[in-house]
């Protein structure tokens, strides 16, 4: 049974999608787990592959990072954390490093909401996405 009580039946090209995602440091596209997944199923189609992954995204297994490129992105790291965008490439990296960006669960007051509707100035915030954008290495050195 998945982290959402489903069950849901095992699938060959399921766990090999899953397991191209999670090798991936790069947090790939579909087309590219399609891609590189191909060569051991013959049979795979773009289609499945889509489908695929939008069960392991049901299931809590992998997350999209977003439309990068025109391209979704996805990633089998589900915890959130900061990453670092590049505007030439699009490349998408992990953020490295312990640097304190946790805002989960943070309660501020938003005095501008205060005046418009009495005791309505609070924002609970209980996740975030935290993206920076720039250059990679390659991008800017080459």
């Amino acid at each position: 049974m998945n982290p959402k009580g489903i069950e849901r039946k095992h699938s060959k090209q399921r766990e090999a999608i899953l397991q191209m995602i999670l090798s991936s440091r790069s947090h790939p596209s579909a087309r590219w787990v399609y891609e590189h997944v191909k060569p051991a199923i013959p049979g795979l189609s773009l289609g499945t592959v889509y489908r695929n992954i939008s069960v392991l995204m049901e299931e809590g297994l992998v997350v999209s990072r977003g439309v990068v490129e025109r391209e979704e992105r996805f990633d089998g790291v589900v915890t959130s954390h900061p990453h670092l965008i590049c505007t030439c490439c699009g490349g998408i990296f992990d953020l490295p490093g312990d640097i304190p960006l946790d805002f989960s669960w943070v309660s501020i007051e938003l005095p501008d909401w205060k005046e418009r509707e009495p005791g309505s100035g609070a924002f609970l915030i209980n996740h975030q996405k935290t993206h920076f954008y720039g250059l990679c290495s390659r991008c800017y050195i080459g």
